[in-house]
């Protein structure tokens, strides 16, 4: 099973994005879920999403608390909250962010991860278009990103 969490404010497209993948991964034939957890409903408040894909059913309902993939869509929850909870040196992570990760001021926490799983993407700036006004952060580049990851997930080389 590929679980993912994705993590960002409400009005920032994470639960919208935890969806998008799920449909993607069903339209291919693949079991999928996505839920939301987030407490007050107001815009700019914490929330969290949640996706599993599998080959077979999904018999479980709890949040992902050990993802293959964590997605970040607002830099200010870094260190908030424990948002790296679970995820392990093989994971994947994709921040939204025009700085990378030592301005971001995760080098030493990414320093064990597989460079090659690790991606920061502006996607305010690439959710932006001539012709409408900016999504200022758009859920297309998180579930793009994801639905990419090989499937089934390989083990990283050592």
């Amino acid at each position: 099973m590929f679980q993912v969490r994705f993590h960002g404010r409400g009005g920032q497209g994470v639960v919208t994005a935890a969806e998008l993948l799920a449909s993607a991964a069903f339209s291919e034939g693949r079991h999928a879920q996505a839920f939301p957890s987030f407490g007050s409903e107001r815009m700019g408040a914490p929330v969290m999403s949640f996706c599993r894909i599998d080959d077979k059913p999904i018999r479980t309902h709890e949040p992902v608390t050990e993802p293959d993939a964590l997605i970040i869509q607002d830099t200010t929850l870094l260190h908030q909250a424990d948002l790296f909870s679970g995820l392990g040196r093989q994971g994947y992570m994709l921040v939204n962010s025009a700085r990378d990760f030592g301005e971001l001021g995760l080098e030493e926490f990414v320093r064990g991860f597989h460079r090659d799983r690790l991606l920061v993407v502006p996607s305010r700036r690439s959710a932006r278009s001539p012709r409408t006004r900016c999504a200022r952060r758009s859920p297309a580049p998180a579930a793009s990103w994801c639905w990419n990851a090989p499937w089934p997930p390989a083990p990283a080389a050592s």
